[in-house]
This record gives structure tokens, sequence and C-alpha cells, in this order.
């Protein structure tokens, strides 16, 4: 029905094509009044029936459609508006077009974007990468990271740059040129008055059908004359439902397939909607509402509607002429400025850029992204029409932020992802704060979203249901825009701008009020807690408002009025807070060391106690800005610091401290985790900074305005230790009470005073203590580094950074820590300079308790190491020594029991002095309450064997006395006696109840039971005897400094040490004395008893020289020799030991089977053509290798041996194993038991089969043996006899495998057969039946891993397969090693040695577990295709055949031949040595033929020889007979030293795999020439192999014989047809593989990984229209660029779907994947379809580190070492190894379905 009714206006469409003129339906438009009705006219007729989205249409008719819309609809617009040929007029207004200063390029998604950490305003300012290398930045610090696209680039913003806003391409060229100028005038008026006409109507016309809400009407001007029954039924996007749910939905709505459903949802995805079905209303709405039941189950349903086409249409065609609006106004500012003023005049519905702007949540993904771009491109790129933007966008705030929270899209597809290009713009920002009340309208507008609260007004998040959690995420970003018009503080304050800033403030405040006690807690008690309650939302509203709150305070820093007024006003939320506190509470007294304090009472462990109070962190922040500013000192009665209740103000924060106190000492266990988690967030670098700084801080100030004594009263009260401290009885009655309120008491006493230390040691926050903000935050590097050496993105984690995401690192570090770069592996590494030490405090108050005990035993053991090595007496950093100056360097400790023992005790450093506010902190170290702790702690620690103190609690009590007298000296120094009012030293030398302070430390310093602490209190006690000391001079009128006061100790003490360096000295004499006289002795035993150690030398060199004299060749006397009659073998017995049983056993032919774990794979390392190795069949050939090595079969062991019994009992248990898993846990493990994987048992190596073990061969029996044409002629005659056997049908061929020769209706009679040559013969097998079933489960597992089909021990195939994963993996081995420039023998690992060992010996012995025939067949078709028999069609060409491979197999096969000769005449290795020499010739032959005759890398060394030896003679002698054969097919020589160079170089790599062949076979003991690494092993090669250094004489010497073999070979067609092939092609396309094959490499990488990123933000999904790919990978081994992890990619293989990079590995590596995921900046590896890992990408930053996802974003390097390793585990095949390591140490890497991606 429907195909009836198109094709009249398809007819109709062909005549408006051929008769159309766009130029004069424009003047038509241009004379009509109102353009309006004839342009909706038009439109209306021709749009319907050129946009026809729904009815199947391919890239013909997608083509079709965008020329009608060009030509038809456009096109006429254009010559409306130009008035001239459209083209040529719109590049004049590009090159008349001044041009702008702003680049404004619109990143695309995954690009790369620069943010310079120097100069940028703000983080949000980038440049793109053309910018960047242009600019000024390039040489400076910056970040680096990828973009979500929709953002632009910021050259040319003078607003978002410090310095260097432009770069060179952006620079305006007359900088005196007026830049407000209106480029409105230099454009013609008509064409002004033309464009507001045009672009008036067509903005209308495009908003009117983009907020159209109308399924099947149009607006009045648009509704067409004949409206067909034609329907789409349309899906919208969302972020709810998955593509699986989707696409499952699909399939059963409208009846698509799969392939098609997945298209739909990959379509709906990327563009927000899609129609999945054409028709009639009843078809679409049928369609409809399956979609709408299946998907509404158990969420909101998928949107759905069912839309005339006529609507559709017009949608569609609307978001074109915005596309064609942007770009217009891209060739003319003038342009841009009209569509500006167009989009922003007011109407009756508002201006058209308000009515998008609040239907923004009703579009379609598609739409918001085409007119948010046309919305950068105009306005937001004009600043003049920015501003008015910015206010229009302000004015709509409230309704923008709350649709987008009802919304579900992702914010990047929401308008309101705009404020980020208009907050963060400073002067934008000021002005709509001012204007609009930003801040006070963000904030508000927060609250509003924000209503779940509880009866106090405070947020209550613990009952949140699923959907108010998800607005809850979508109303953080808010929090976002607040920080964007907060981030750049401003200096210039005007009135207006206070008033509106401290609005915003009060706003802010009311957010704090509502976050003060919120999620408050209460201890259980006997039962533990049923429920987790929720907290996250807390503290994830807690780190949100973290970086707001530090910035509001920056803000009140840079006014002080502001400052004050924001002080008055936060304090007053906060007393109406406070108002209430402790309403209701029991007033108490507490009297303790003749003090009193009055509070009231409240207990922690019984009452509720919140975490959030903001407002305290707050109020405490601005007490530090006032005094750091000083504004407190100097307008004191400005400020209400009278109205403060210092113990008001402690209470919550102290509540808040001693909660974490309790919950450290096991108190509230039975609250969970969710308890343990707040405290670890609460002193986390996210959150302390608005946290547990703050608390202590305002502990300080409260502290600061209170009596000590009061202070410290109301901290015992609430630890709940009062009762302790008051009276001896209660501690003496907790001593005999339960053991567990004990331990809990003990934990909370150290809590307590390490809380005392802090609040008057910590003094580098700028504002407390007279520092600087640096160094606060050397202070924290010091201590971080006092843990252990760390990378630097360890250090960035453990600082907090500023609004600029900066920590202030890079400033400080330098000086403070040195860097190790790091090795192939590990990171780089920084470590603490020495002579920072001495700034290390064991009490920092970010030390976690676990980093305090690592850093103390870090720093007791660099101590105890420097002064062990220095016998100095003090420890790097031993802190300030008795008696010295601030500035002084450490010192040993008092006394005689000290003098030669080095101090390791842990000192406080010198403390910065305090600022005025917080002077009076340094009176708790000397008040009496504290004074009162002490006594009683040492009191408890002077009792041995008592229970009732803890070695912790003696050291933070020792540590608060060393700071006390650090004060006081301080104080001494810097000050007269008179005005010194610490006198601390003097208070503990007052006799108290038990004795003074002093006479207590006296008495522990000698105790046995105190040894730790031994150091620290004689340190004290030395400190107190100087000071003491300096008083007394001071007083007698004295001016001695405390750190030059003469001291006798001192004098005996450097006596000492003299002593000892000249014992040392003198004890280091006599040993070099002692040993050179033993050396002199050994030496001369030897020369006297030389005989004696000449004879012991002996019977280690006779056997070698008696055996080389036996065999030793008549053509090269004395060498060593692996192949022929002369070879020599090693006949040593092995004895192995099984790794399941321990028991040791001979490696013997008829002992018990030993096996040798093994993996085998398929490989395609040392392919030539990766495009054949995916069209490897499972009935393809595999007697001839062809040369191209598309696809080998790759054996590695992990060298650990086993019984055979032993494996397969273990293999069977495995298999139980997995068989009894239940099948819900049946996920793809690190190794696959159907396909016979298992780990090792002893490494856990993966592995896929056994290698049998077995004994080498024996040396030859004689040393003679046939010549070259005795053999020939005999194995001719052999084979001819053999042949005719097949021939007569007494053994035909096997399925599976062609025929070894066709039926000889020729030959009448029997061929005779040589003498002692017996067809009948069966020859007996050496090995026992065990070891022969081995050898079958070894040949079975190559046969399945090579063609990938169940195994067949009838195919004749399975010799030929077991040895080509021996002659391939010696070919892999040789090139790793020749590539490595490592040793050709002696540098493999004991592993590969035996699993090469272990390959040769099988693959020798494999024919006797074939039938016999089937192996004389194999050697048969090999001998037919060396010597080119004609009589066997199947082989191929000289020029198709891997010599090699044809060498191994030759040599393997014809032990089944050899066993049928009873002779004795010949011998095997007679036969092995004429193969070799055969093959070598043929190679040598081929290597002629291929190589090219004009090779430029040799052509000048050529030319510079002159004459030449005899065989650049036999060279070219050799080459003019193949000229000869072949004629023109192959090319003149060009001289005799060039083709012998390039046969050597093309020889070499056969003749190290025949080595290595012969060497493994034989086990022959290399020359010790090739045990060196030189490249240049000829001769050794040649000799080894029983080979002349001359190969030429291989031909020259057997002439006559080889002479007609050369000939056949050159007859050959195909050879020549090859050759002429070569010659008409290039090099690379020509097929013919040139000798030596050049080793592959993973591809060439970028040294910059922006280069890369960049390269990769361009690609576009390959079966997708032009949409970007979320995830390009790059294959490292082809280059191939790949869209990795989507759906639209995907491909069917056997039943599964594949994604693209699992795909790739199949067909590139044969299962085996190497990419790089680009954007991720991660390295995936691949084997199969289900295994795979992530692996440390080669890029690494300046501090030698990775950075997947670029969460850092510093500049990325290549590491060619570590692109080197990841090379090598490929080239190594060690992937699949590393896959299933991984995957064993991370089992979440078995739950990623690696398939898909």
């Amino acid at each position: 029905m429907a195909d009836a009714s198109d094709r009249d206006p398809a007819s109709a469409l062909c005549a408006e094509f051929l008769s159309f003129s766009a130029r004069d339906t424009a003047s038509a438009w241009l004379a009509a009044p109102d353009l309006t009705a004839p342009l909706y006219a038009h439109l209306a007729r021709l749009v319907p029936h050129l946009l026809r989205e729904g009815q199947g249409a391919g890239l013909r008719e997608e083509q079709r459609e965008e020329l009608g819309v060009q030509l038809l609809l456009l096109a006429p617009l254009e010559w409306l508006l130009l008035r001239e040929e459209p083209s040529a007029a719109l590049v004049a207004l590009k090159e008349a077009n001044r041009g702008s200063a702003l680049c404004g390029h619109v990143f695309r998604v995954g690009e790369p974007t620069y943010s310079c950490r120097e100069c940028a305003a703000d983080p949000t300012c980038v440049l793109c990468m053309n910018c960047f290398l242009k600019s000024v930045h390039k040489d400076h610090r910056y970040r680096m990271t990828t973009s979500g696209g929709g953002g632009f680039c910021d050259c040319g913003d003078s607003e978002a740059w410090k310095q260097g806003p432009y770069c060179s391409s952006h620079l305006p060229k007359d900088q005196d040129q007026d830049q407000d100028q209106d480029p409105v005038q230099s454009l013609d008026p008509d064409l002004v008055y033309r464009a507001f006409q045009v672009f008036r109507t067509v903005l209308r016309y495009a908003v009117d059908m983009l907020t159209w809400d109308q399924e099947n009407s149009l607006p009045p001007g648009l509704e067409p004359k004949e409206k067909g029954d034609t329907f789409y039924c349309m899906l919208f996007n969302d972020e709810v439902h998955t593509y699986e749910q989707v696409i499952y939905t699909l399939q059963k709505a409208v009846n698509c397939n799969q392939k098609e459903a997945v298209s739909f949802a990959t379509t709906v995805d990327r563009e927000g909607r899609t129609s999945v079905r054409f028709g009639d209303f009843q078809f679409c709405e049928q369609a409809k509402s399956v979609i709408v039941r299946n998907t509404g189950r158990q969420s909101k349903p998928l949107k759905v509607q069912v839309m005339h086409s006529s609507v559709v249409a017009h949608q569609v065609f609307a978001l074109k002429t915005l596309g064609w609006l942007s770009q217009v106004i891209s060739c003319s500012d003038g342009l841009r400025r009209v569509l500006c003023s167009v989009a922003l005049e007011s109407g009756s519905g508002g201006t058209l850029v308000d009515r998008l702007m609040l239907s923004d949540s009703k579009m379609w993904k598609g739409a918001r992204s085409v007119y948010h771009q046309l919305l950068m491109n105009s306005l937001l790129m004009d600043p003049q029409y920015k501003k008015i933007f910015a206010l229009h966008f302000a004015q709509n705030y409230e309704r923008l932020q709350s649709d987008y929270v009802k919304d579900d899209h992702d914010r990047e597809f929401s308008i309101t992802d705009l404020s980020v290009q208009i907050f963060t713009v400073p002067s934008l920002a000021r002005m709509l704060m001012l204007e609009q009340n930003l801040m006070s309208v963000i904030i508000r507008t927060f609250l509003d979203h924000l209503r779940h609260r509880d009866l106090q007004g405070r947020f209550q998040f613990d009952r949140y249901t699923a959907q108010q959690a998800f607005k809850f995420g979508r109303v953080q970003s808010l929090i976002g825009d607040l920080k964007y018009v907060l981030i750049s503080r401003t200096a210039d304050w005007s009135d207006e701008l206070r008033v509106k800033f401290l609005d915003g403030f009060e706003a802010f405040l009311e957010l704090l009020r509502c976050m003060q006690g919120m999620d408050a807690v209460v201890r259980q008690v006997g039962q533990h807690i049923e429920m987790e309650p929720e907290w996250e939302a807390a503290f994830t509203l807690q780190m949100k408002l973290t970086p707001i709150t530090t910035m509001i305070q920056d803000w009140t820093r840079t006014d002080e009025h502001v400052l004050m007024e924001a002080y008055r006003r936060c304090l007053s939320a906060l007393s109406q807070c406070l108002s209430g506190l402790a309403d209701g509470e029991q007033p108490i007294n507490l009297n303790l060391a003749g003090h009193m304090v009055e509070t009231f009472r409240y207990q922690v462990s019984q009452d509720k106690v919140s975490i959030h109070l903001p407002l305290c962190r707050m109020l405490a922040g601005l007490h530090v800005l006032l005094s750091r500013t000083e504004v407190a000192s100097r307008f004191p009665e400005q400020l209400p610091l009278g109205e403060l209740s210092p113990p008001l103000l402690i209470e919550l924060p102290l509540r808040c401290l001693v909660l974490c106190a309790q919950v450290h000492a096991g108190m509230w266990r039975r609250n969970g985790f969710s308890l343990i988690n707040q405290i670890y967030y609460y002193h986390n670098v996210k959150c302390r900074v608005e946290m547990f700084d703050k608390d202590l801080i305002m502990l300080q100030v409260g502290a600061s305005m209170m009596d000590p004594n009061h202070f410290l009263m109301i901290v015992l009260s609430r630890f709940e230790l009062f009762h302790i401290f008051s009276s001896t009885d209660s501690r003496k009655r907790l001593r005999e009470s339960n053991k567990d309120v004990l331990q809990q008491n003990n934990t909370l006493i150290e809590e307590m005073l390490h809380l005392i230390i802090m609040v008057i040691g910590e003094r580098f926050v700028p504002g407390v203590g007279q520092v600087e903000p640096l160094e606060e935050v050397r202070r924290e590097i010091i201590h971080q580094l006092c843990i252990r050496p760390m990378a630097h993105s360890e250090l960035v984690k453990a600082l907090p950074e500023n609004g600029n995401k900066e920590t202030g690192l890079e400033r400080v570090i330098d000086s403070v820590a040195f860097f190790r770069k790091p090795g192939v592996t590990g990171r780089g590494m920084y470590e603490l300079k020495p002579e920072w030490n001495k700034h290390f405090n064991l009490y920092f108050h970010h030390y976690s308790r676990a980093d305090q005990s690592k850093a103390e035993e870090a720093q007791r053991k660099a101590r105890s190491q420097f002064s062990s090595g220095s016998s100095s007496g003090s420890g790097p950093g031993s802190g300030p020594s008795p008696g010295s100056s601030p500035g002084s360097g450490p010192s040993s400790g008092p006394g005689s029991s000290s003098s030669c023992r080095p101090v390791l005790a842990l000192v406080p450093p010198v403390p910065p002095p305090f600022c005025p506010l917080f002077a009076s902190l340094v009176n708790l170290l000397q008040c009496d309450v504290l004074l009162s702790l002490e006594s009683t702690v040492l009191q408890w620690a002077s009792e041995p064997g008592s229970t009732g103190w803890t070695e912790s609690m003696l050291q933070r009590v020792l540590h608060l006395m060393a700071m006390a007298l650090i004060e006081e000296q301080q104080q001494l120094e810097s000050n007269s006696e008179d005005e010194v009012t610490f006198n601390y030293s003097i208070k503990i030398q007052r006799p108290g109840s038990c004795g003074s302070l002093l006479a207590l430390l006296e008495t522990l310093h000698n105790a046995p039971h105190l040894e730790l602490h031994k150091d620290m209190i004689g340190w004290i006690l030395k400190m107190v005897s100087n000071i003491k000391t300096w008083r007394q001079r001071s007083v007698s009128g004295s001016s001695v400094s405390l750190s030059s006061a003469p001291d006798p100790e001192d004098r005996v003490r450097e006596r000492d040490k003299a002593e000892r360096k000249r014992k040392a000295e003198m004890a280091r004499l006599r040993r070099e004395k002692v040993m050179a006289q033993m050396s002199a002795a050994q030496k001369h035993f030897i020369s006297e008893n030389k005989e004696l150690f000449h004879q012991s030398l002996e019977p280690d060199s006779a056997p070698s020289s008696s055996t080389g004299e036996l065999h030793r060749c008549p053509d090269s006397p004395g060498a060593q020799v692996c192949v022929g009659p002369c070879r020599v073998g090693v006949a040593s017995v092995s004895h192995v030991t099984c790794i399941l049983c321990q028991e040791e056993q001979e490696v013997h032919a008829q002992g018990r089977a030993m096996v040798l774990s093994a993996f085998v794979q398929r490989s395609t390392v040392l392919s030539q053509n990766r495009q054949s190795s995916s069209s490897q069949s499972q009935s393809r050939e595999v007697l001839f290798m062809n040369p191209e090595i598309a696809l080998g079969i790759h054996t590695a062991s992990c060298g650990h041996v086993m019984h055979a019994t032993c494996w397969q009992r273990y293999f069977e248990a495995v298999q139980q194993k997995e068989q009894r898993r239940q099948q819900r846990l049946r996920g793809h493990t690190s190794f696959d038991v159907e396909n016979g994987e298992f780990l090792c048992p002893l490494c856990e190596c993966l592995s896929n089969t056994v290698i049998p073990l077995l004994p080498p061969a024996t040396s030859p029996a004689t040393s003679t043996g046939q010549s070259l044409e005795t053999w020939m002629n005999t194995t001719n005659l052999q084979l001819v006899v053999l042949r005719h056997r097949q021939s007569a049908g007494e053994e035909g061929p096997r399925p599976g495998e062609t025929q070894g020769a066709r039926p000889g209706e020729k030959q009448a009679a029997v061929p005779l057969a040589p003498e002692g040559f017996d067809l009948d013969f069966v020859p007996e097998s050496a090995l026992c039946s065990c070891l022969s079933e081995m050898m079958s489960t070894f040949s079975l597992a190559v046969y399945k891993v090579a063609l990938k089909t169940n195994p067949n021990e009838t195919d004749p195939r399975l010799p030929p397969l077991s040895w080509s994963t021996c002659a391939f993996t010696i070919q892999a081995t040789e090139r790793l090693l020749f590539d490595d420039d490592k040793p050709l023998f002696g540098s493999l690992p004991c592993r590969q040695e035996e699993c090469l060992s272990a390959l040769c010996r099988f693959s020798s012995h494999c024919w006797t577990v074939a039938p016999p025939s089937t192996v004389q067949q194999h050697f048969t078709r090999l001998y037919s295709a060396l010597f080119l028999d004609l009589d066997l069609q199947d082989v191929p060409c000289l020029l198709d055949i891997d010599m090699f491979h044809l060498l191994v197999y030759s040599v393997l096969s014809y032990s089944a031949v050899q066993a049928l000769d009873q002779s004795g005449q010949s011998s095997t290795d007679s036969a092995h040595l004429h193969l070799l020499h055969l093959v070598t010739l043929a190679h040598l032959v081929q290597v002629l033929l291929s190589c090219s005759s004009t090779d430029p890398r040799t052509a000048e060394s050529a030319m510079e020889q002159d004459g030449g030896g005899p065989e650049e003679h036999l060279t070219l002698q050799l080459y003019t007979l193949l000229h000869t054969h072949l004629d023109s097919a192959l090319p003149p020589a060009a001289s005799g030293w060039q083709l012998w160079h390039s046969v050597k170089d093309a020889l070499l790599p056969f003749l190290r795999c025949a080595a290595m062949f012969f060497h493994y076979l034989h086990s022959t003991v290399p020359p010790a020439d090739l045990l060196l690494s030189d490249r240049d092993q000829w001769e050794a090669l040649c000799s080894y192999l029983s080979l002349p250094s001359n190969l030429l004489l291989l031909y020259s010497q057997q002439r006559s014989l080889l002479d007609p073999l050369i000939h056949r070979w050159c007859s050959d067609p195909r050879v020549r047809h090859r050759l002429n092939e070569s010659g008409s092609r290039s090099d690379s396309g020509s097929g013919l593989v040139r000798f030596p094959r050049e080793s592959n490499h993973l591809v060439d990488l970028p040294q910059d990984y922006s280069v890369l990123i960049n390269q990769a933000s361009s690609f576009t999904c390959p079966r997708s229209s032009g949409d970007q790919a979320r995830a390009p990978t790059l294959c490292l081994v082809c280059g191939t660029l790949l869209c990795s992890q989507s759906y639209c990619c995907q491909t069917e293989l056997d039943g599964d779907d594949l994604g693209a990079c699992t795909f790739h590995a199949l067909t590139c590596g044969a299962g085996a994947g190497l990419f790089f995921r680009v954007r991720e900046c991660q390295v995936l590896f691949v084997a199969g379809k289900t295994k795979g890992c992530f692996y440390p990408p080669p890029y690494l930053d300046d501090y030698g580190e990775t950075d997947q996802g670029l969460k850092r974003g510093n500049p990325l390097k290549l590491c060619m070492e570590r692109y080197q390793k990841i090379q090598r585990l490929w080239r190594q095949h060690a992937l699949a190894e590393v896959i299933a390591h991984a995957q064993e140490a991370n089992q979440t890497l078995a739950t990623i379905d690696w398939q898909h991606l």
C-alpha cells in the first residue's frame, strides 16, 4: 500500500529536480511582502517527500536526500541571502572577514585538551592541540585530558589565561584596532537586511519544529495539501534501560533479527531517537504498545511516540537548517552577530533562545547536540551577545535546573552544561552575581531540591528511595556551578558586590545549618546494629562542598569588611545552633590540681553525636583568617570576640574527636562499618581540610581564649577520664576491673594525650602559626616521605588540592627530596633528603596509626644506621639537642651511661611561633592540670608489671615534656630572663605528693623495663640541666648562650670518641696485614706444587681431546660437528625429579615415562602475510610450509617434569574439580579444561599438553658414509620400490591425504629392490608403551590446536604437524636471539633449553608411533619436491617452500625409510648430511632467484671492490647459469661481490636454525665461537654443520650431478610465472618472499601520547555513518584502528558475537591479540575468545608512572624500554601465560566479557 502511494511523489520529485531554479525561487521570495508564507509553502510541499526516513533507505537513498535538500531547499535560501552564486560569495565573505581572536574549535569526543597549570585561570580553561603547540604554554607545566565533547578551545580569551592568551595563529594582527567595533558595519546594508529576514524566518521555523509537541499535526503554514496515513514509530533514548533490554524488546515488538535490533539500539543511543517501524497508524501503535508493556514492568517504560511522517520530516530538516546556519555564520563575524541579534529578539513567548532552552529536556539527544553547537558557534563566540545570553541563562537558571533534575539524560546533553562556558568567565560571573544575585540563586535552588529533612530542619538521607537518590546525584551539579562562580576570586570589591556576596554567604550558611548535626549516631550497647544506616550521601555532599567552603573563605580574605561581616553572621548562625546545647543537661563542677571549672554532664558513649559540623568549621576558618590578616588586632572593637563562649565553641568539635578516639578504642564496634567508614573519611585527605583540621583549629581557638587548666579539665570530662585522674583510688580499682574496660581507658588516655600534643604543636596553618602556605605543604611531604619513599602520584593523593586542582607539590618537592628514576618495571620514587629528617614529628596530626608506626620504625632504623656509621651519638633529624638553639644540629644525650651509645630519641622538632591570637596556647604545656597528668602517668610507669599504663602513653607524656622544654629554650634564646614567663623547667622541680616530676624522671632513667625510652628520658634530663645552668648564669650576668655552654661530659665524650676511632683504625690495619700474609702463603704453595695442580686438570681435558681425535673429519680436523657420520653426541645419563611425587627418575626409553608440561598455540609472529593466515582451513596442506610462514604452531614449556602417571592423575583431579563446581559459578577461569588446559602444579604456568622426555641420540657407529651420488641412487631405487608397492594398492592412501603417486600403468615389471631393502620388515619400537602413549597425546594436542578440530588418530597429517611445531619453535627462538643480539647457544633459559631438546627428540621418534607407510609417503613427497619429480603434481615449486621446514621434515621422516634397509651399507647420519647439503643448495638457489640485483645497501660497496675471491666467482657463475635457464625472468647480475654478500646474509638464519635443530637432536656440544654474541659466525656455523665455508663448493664439487637438478628447478613454469609476476609489481605487493626475512615488530608509536590520542579522536566507526568511536583501539601488531567495545562493530563467528578486538585477534594473530586502548591509555592482551587482561601502557610521565585513564593529566612520553618489553612478550609467545597469571591474581578479570571487546 505504501509502495503505490510513493510513485507519484517520486516522479514529481524527478521533474522538480529538472525544472527547479534556486535563483528564480529566491527572487520570488524576495519580492514577497512576507518571507514566511512562500517559504513555508515551499517547505510544506517538498520536505515530506524529500525526507522519508522510515522507508528503509540505503546509502544511495541517503545521498539522494542530501542532494535534494541542498538543491531544492537550502540553495534558494543561500541565493536569497547572498544574491549571487553561493559558494563564491561565501568564500568572498570569509576572505573579507577580519577574523576573531577566539579559536572556538569545538572538541570532539576523546580529543586531547591542554590546560596550563601555571597560567590557566581555572582548570576548565583549555586549549586544542594546534593552539597549544603554538603557544608559550607548551614549555610550562601543563595538564592533558580528553574531552567529553561539546566544549571549545579558549585560545584568545584573555580572561582565561594569566599570560599568553594567544597562540601564534590567533595573535591579533592589528593590536591598535578597536576590538569593540561592530562587525555588522563592515557588511553591505542590503546583505544585513536580507540576513535579518532569512535568519529570523529560518530560526523561527527550526525552533517551532524542535519545540513542537503535536504528533499528528504541523504548525500553520506547513500542513501538506494531501496528508496520507504514514506514520513512524519513534523510539527515544533514556539512561535507564540497557542495550540488552532494548535489543530484546525490539526483537519482540517489530519482529526484527538480532542484527537489526542492534542497529536500532545503536542509533537510538547515538542520535537519541530512531524510527523502528513505518506504516499506518495502527501498525505503528501496535509496536508502541509492545515496547511500553515490555519495558515498563520494573521501571519507567521507554518513551515511544507514533508520529506522522510529515512531522518527522520537518523536524529532520529543522536540524539541517541549524547546521546550515552554523556553516554560514562561520564565514563572517557580521553574520554571526546578526544571528545573535535575531536569536535574542523578544517575542510573544520570549526570545527564540529562551524557547529552546526551556524545551531542552523535551528534545531528543541529537536535537540538543545540534542547537547547543549553534549556540556555541554564535552567542558564545560573540563577546557582546555572550553577556546578554548569560543574563538569559541566569534568569532561567532555576527552571533549567529543575528540568534537568527531572530528566534522565547525562549532563553533557543538557543545556545546563553550558554553565561551565559562562560561570567560569570572571567578568560574567561578577556581572551575574551583581545583576541576578547568582550565588544566592544557585544555593537556594539547591536547597529547594533537597526538602527531605528532620524536625530540626537537618538533611535526612537515611530514608532515601532510589528515585530520591537519583535526584540527589543530579542535584549535585549545582554545587559544580557554584564552584565555577567562585573559582576566580576578586580583589576589586564594590559596595554592591559586597552586599550580593554576603547575601550568597547567608544562603550558604543556611545550607550549612541544614547539615549541622545531621546523621547523628548513638552507641549500640549489647546488640549489634541490625541495618547499616545510610552515610554515603552526607559525605558525598561534604566532599562536594569542601572546595566551595575553601573558596568562600578565600573570597572573604581579600576584603576586611567582608571578612568581619562574614565572621559576625557565621557566629550568629552558630550561636543559634548552640543556644539549646546545654538545655536540660545537668551542670557539674570539676576540681583537679587546685582548679575548678563549671560545665554540664555529657557522655559521647551514651548520647547522640554527629560528625557533621560545617558551621563550627566555617567559623574556625574565618577565625584563622582574622588572625592571618591581623584584622582582629587592628579592629578589635568591630569584632564580637567578647561574645564568644569558648566552652561552647569547643563542645561539638571535641565531641567529634572523642567519638573518633572511642571508635579507635573499640567502644563502637557494634555500630557496624558505616561509622568506621565515616571516621575514615573524616581523616581522609578528601575531607580532612574542612573536617578534622577545622575541628582541631576550633579547639585551638577555644583553648587560646580559656584558662588552660579549665580547657584540659573539660577535655578530660568529655573523654570520660576525669574520674581516673582525679583520685588514685579510682585508678587502683580500674586495675582490678574488666580488662576490656582497662584497655579501652588506656587507649582513650593515649588519644587524649595525642590530642593535647596536636592542639599545642600543630602550628603550620597560616594564621595559627607564623608560617607561609608552602611551609605547610613542605611539612606534609616530609612526613609522608618519612614513612617510605613514595611515587609522585602517591604524594599527590596524600595532599589536598586547591580550586585549581593543584597541591603545591612541585614547588617544594625538589628542595626536600631527590628522585630515583624507574627501571623497566616499577615507578619513579621520591626519597627524603637526610637533612630534612630533623623536622620529623612522631605525632604528626595527619598520620594514621599504621602510618605512625611505619614512620617511627623507619626513623629509628635510619638514625640507628646513621649513628652506628658515624658513632657521633646522633641520628639524622634527632631534633634539637639539649641546650641547642632552634637552628642547631642534633646532639647526644647526657650522662656517662649514654656517652658510648647513640641517641635514638624521636625528639619533637622546633615549632614555629604562634600568631598573637593563639600565643596563649603554649601555657597549656606548663599548666597545673597537665603537670598533674604527666606526674600520674610517670608514677604508673614506675610499676614494671602493671597493666594500668602503656608504652604509648608514656611516650606521649615524654613528648609533651620535650615540647615544653623546647618552648622554654626558644623563649630563653629570644628574650631576656625578665621577659620569659614560661618556666616549665622550674615547675617540674617543685615537690609534689609523690615527689617532683624531675625526680620521677631520674628514677625512670635507669629503670630496666623502660630501655626503649631511655634515650628520650636522658635527653629531657640533659635539657633540664642545660636550661638550669643557663638560668643560673643569666642571673649572674653571664651572656653565654645555651649552645655554647661548656660541659665536662661533652669533653669526656669527645675523648671516648677519639679513642674508639684510634682502636678501630688499629684493628683495620691488623686485619689487612693478616690477609696479606695469607695471600702470600697461598701463592707460594701453588708455585711449589705446580705439577699437582696440572695433574688434577688432566682428567677433565683428556676426554674432549681424545674424542676430537676419534671423530675428526678429514676436511675440518678438530672441529665440533653436529651432523653427519663424524658428529659427536653426548651419551650422558640424565636424571630428573617429578614435581608431584618428588621421585628421581632416569630418562630411559624403557623406564617410567617422564613428561614436560607444555603449551601449544597458533602463531603469526613470523608471518610475512597476515591476510593469508585467516584463510587457513582445516583441510589445508601441512607437509609444505610456504616461505611466508603465515601460520605456525609454537610450543613453550615451563620446564617442570612429572611422571606421566602422576600427570594423568593430576589432570583427572582438575577435571573432576571443574565438573563438581556449580554451574552458576562456572565463569571463564584462567584455563579451559574442556580444551585440555591446566596450570602447572608447581609454577601455575598455563599448559595444554605434555611433551614426553626421551633419551639423547647415540653417537654414530662409524665415521665413514656414502657419497652423495651413491646415496641419491640408492634412495631413488628405494622410493621407486615403495611407490610401486603403494600404487599396487597394498597400502592405499588414508582419508584426507592425497595419494603420494599416481597408478603406474607404464611399469609392467616389478622394480628390483636394492640389496637388504626389505619392504616387509617391521622395526621393533625401542620405546615402552607408556612413552608411546604420551607421544600420541602430544601429537593429538598439536593436531587439535593447529587445525582447530577434534583429534583424529588416523589422519596422516599427525606427523607433519608434530614436525612443524618443532621447526617453527626453533625459527621463532632463533629470530628472538638474533634480534636481541644474544649468542645462539648458552643464552636461553633452562626451561626453553629443555623444551627445545624435548621437542627435537620427540620429533625424531615421532615416526615410530605412526603407520610406517604414512611417514614413508611423506618422505616420498618431500624428496620429490626437492628433486622435482614430475610424477607428483601436488608438490609446490621451489619458491613456495620454506627450506628449513623442508629440512626438518626430510630428516625426521627419513628414519621410516632407513629402517627398511638391513644391508648395513648406509647410515642415517650420512643421509642427514646429504639432505642438509641438498636443502642448503636449494635454499641458495631460492635466495638467488628472489634476491634483488639492485640492492642500494650493497651497490656502493660493490663498486668499491676490485676483483674478488672464489666465493664471488662461483656465486656469479651459478647466477649466470640460473639466468641462462630463465632468460628475461631473472635480471642480469650486478657483481659477484654483491651477490655473495647477499647470499651470506640470506642464508645465515637458515644455518642458525639448522645448527639449533641438529644440536638439540643429537645433543652435540657447540663450539666456543657460537657461545658468543658476535654476529660474524659464518665460519663457526659452517664448521659445526659440516659445511664448507664457501657454500658454492656444494655445487661446484658436484656440478655434473647437480646441474640437471638445478635445470629441473628452473624449468618449473611456476617459478618463471612467480618471477615475472614479481618483476611487474613493486616489492611490497609481489608476494615473493625476499631473504633474509624481516623480523616482525610492533607498530611504531608516537613519542608524545597526545599525538596518538589526537589521531584516534578523528577515527569514526567503520559501520556507522560518521559516528565517533567511543573506544578506539589500536592493534599493535598491524596498526589497524578498531572500534572496540561497541555493538555496532560486533561480528558473528561460530554462533558467537565477537567484538572488534577479539575478532581481529583471530584473523591477525591467530587468536592472540595485542591492542592499545587509546583513550584509556591501556594495553589489552587477548587470547582466544574468552581470555584477556590489561597491561601497563608504555607511556610514562616525567615521574616514571603510567596514567591509565588520564586521571592525573601529566604529559605522557613513550618509554622505549617498556614498549620493547611488551614486544618481547609478544615475540616470546608469552601473552597467554601473562593473561593466565593475571587472571589467577585478579579474579575480577575473569568476569569481564572479553569476547565483546
